[in-house]
């Protein structure tokens, strides 16, 4: 059977910045046919538009306020409703808290014929693994070209292979600031972890692979987890 014939219905991938649930995301969305649904591109799109939401949430950004769950919750519930994810979706960055993960529970229990469980995969990667991902990263002010010192170098050091332009490091890439971030992400994620795993839905998948392999790994479990639930054909 071909991944896009598979009823896979909704994942959630949960990773620390730099785990590359983005990038695994997007194969996930490819292989099976789904949207990939990322509530960063929502947002934006929502305020491009002009929308309700968007608008709502454009004046909360412009105080510098974080968006409230309800007009995050109210974009994903509009998103998750058009015709391309009938058969499923994929979610990156959302949900963020448990009272989000509640709110997305419920939410797909309302709707119409929904049986199948949110399926969770975690993409775990080490801290020191995650502070060399991020602190090594260096980018082409030219063409955008990413490298990182530690894992992908450039052939001539702090040059970019393709035009020999001086690399970057990006402000927000410095270990101060990664090492932050990463506190703040297990403090907000972890009770949304244990949320998932109290219920036996938390997958995790060794994130310090090879792209292929993390991939190849995710489709198991998504796979396995359907045919657990006696869902797949």
């Amino acid at each position: 059977m071909s991944g896009k014939n598979i009823p896979v219905g909704s994942i959630v991938l949960l990773g620390a910045p730099g785990a590359g649930k983005g990038t695994q995301a997007k194969l996930i969305a490819g292989h099976y046919g789904i949207p990939h649904i990322s509530t960063g591109d929502i947002l934006r799109d929502n305020v491009a538009r002009g929308t309700e939401l968007g608008r709502k949430a454009k004046r909360v950004m412009e105080r510098g306020d974080l968006v409230s769950d309800d007009l995050v919750n109210g974009m994903v519930a509009d998103r998750i409703k058009q015709p391309d994810a009938d058969r499923g979706f994929v979610l990156d960055g959302f949900p963020r808290t448990v009272a989000q993960a509640e709110w997305l529970d419920r939410e797909l229990a309302a709707k119409a014929g929904e049986k199948k469980q949110t399926v969770v995969v975690d993409v775990d990667v080490s801290y020191n693994q995650l502070l060399q991902r991020l602190t090594g990263r260096r980018t082409c002010p030219v063409d955008g070209k990413i490298y990182n010192i530690y894992l992908q170098p450039p052939k001539n050091e702090g040059l970019c292979d393709v035009c020999g332009t001086q690399l970057f490091q990006r402000v927000d890439d410095t270990e101060e600031v990664i090492s932050e971030r990463l506190k703040s992400y297990e403090r907000q994620t972890k009770p949304l972890e244990d949320f998932y795993r109290k219920h036996g839905r938390l997958r995790r998948v060794n994130g310090e692979q090879s792209v292929e392999k993390v991939m190849a790994d995710m489709f198991r479990a998504i796979e396995g987890a359907r045919l657990r639930q006696g869902l797949s054909d």
